[in-house]
């Protein structure tokens, strides 16, 4: 998770003058460093100890320490920048030619960078445990559990069962869980420590359940207590934005590679009884087009 994320997750969290600080760091973030711990106090109506506190409730030492990881930070999104917003791809002014093509960068920008930030050998590492589990399960909030859907759909195609954790039963789907079991979790933030489905990590890890993290990039809480990570593409505020586009794009291109590259561990006999299912469930389907007609 990148600095300006914990900054707005913990603006939901401090209401008191805390907040003004992080209102204030964001609207300012380019021009952050001209200011100095007086400014900021004076702008924001706080206190020097104010200033402090928010940097130190970000775990930062003090604002001399946030401000230098905060700059290190602007430097490194700059370098990566883009020209779409992928928190507002569009405007009220927007046409609809506009919004299309917006909506296209956003998502192809999201699998680029997801592809980018992806390691080969914990996407190995993510298949071994798929490929050895007796059971998986999903643990996420909506939206990112009709994305497990999709994903439980697939690898029922080949005969590999796959559940959602509900909500109101992770805390008990979690406690029956063993070694011999498998654990997707996804969480943008990763850091919702008292909150599904990161609550729950504790007891997955206690009953040394193989867990699976598909997470934001940065610090946070799921990538120092999980060895196996999964990088989604990390450009959207927490709360800022229009909707979930590059977010829900990246975990579904990341929930396609496990598939495909579980499906290609054992491809003859995943794509034979695939094929074969296929063939029995599907053969009333009809098209006009030669090119989607079966041989």
């Amino acid at each position: 998770m990148f600095l300006f994320q914990k900054i707005e997750e913990m603006m939901m969290t401090y209401k008191d003058a805390r907040y003004a600080v992080g209102k204030f760091v964001l609207e300012q973030k380019d021009n952050l460093y001209k200011y100095t711990v007086n400014d900021i106090a004076e702008q924001t109506y706080t206190s020097k100890a104010t200033v402090v506190r928010f940097a130190k409730a970000l775990g930062f030492d003090g604002w001399k320490d946030f401000i230098k990881a905060f700059i290190s930070e602007i430097k490194y999104q700059e370098a990566h920048q883009t020209d779409i917003d992928a928190n507002y791809p569009f405007y009220e002014t927007s046409s609809t030619q506009e919004i299309i093509d917006g909506l296209e960068k956003v998502q192809i920008e999201s699998i680029q960078d997801t592809a980018d930030l992806l390691d080969v050998q914990q996407v190995k590492r993510a298949v071994d445990y798929l490929e050895e589990s007796h059971r998986v399960i999903i643990f996420g909030l909506s939206p990112n559990n009709y994305l497990g859907e999709l994903f439980r759909r697939k690898m029922m195609g080949i005969d590999k069962i796959v559940e959602i954790a509900r909500i109101g039963e992770m805390g008990l789907i979690s406690s029956t869980m063993t070694k011999n079991d498998c654990a997707i979790m996804i969480s943008y933030s990763g850091n919702s420590v008292n909150e599904s489905p990161v609550l729950h990590l504790q007891t997955l890890l206690d009953n040394k359940v193989p867990v699976i993290a598909i997470t934001s990039d940065g610090d946070n809480y799921l990538r120092r207590n999980v060895s196996c990570i999964l990088t989604m593409s990390s450009k959207e505020r927490l709360y800022t934005k229009i909707s979930n586009f590059a977010t829900e794009e990246s975990i579904q291109y990341i929930l396609n590679i496990l598939f495909s590259c579980f499906y290609a561990r054992n491809y003859r006999k995943n794509n034979s009884f695939k094929l074969r299912t296929s063939h029995i469930l599907e053969n009333q389907r009809k098209t006009s087009l030669n090119r989607m007609k079966e041989e």
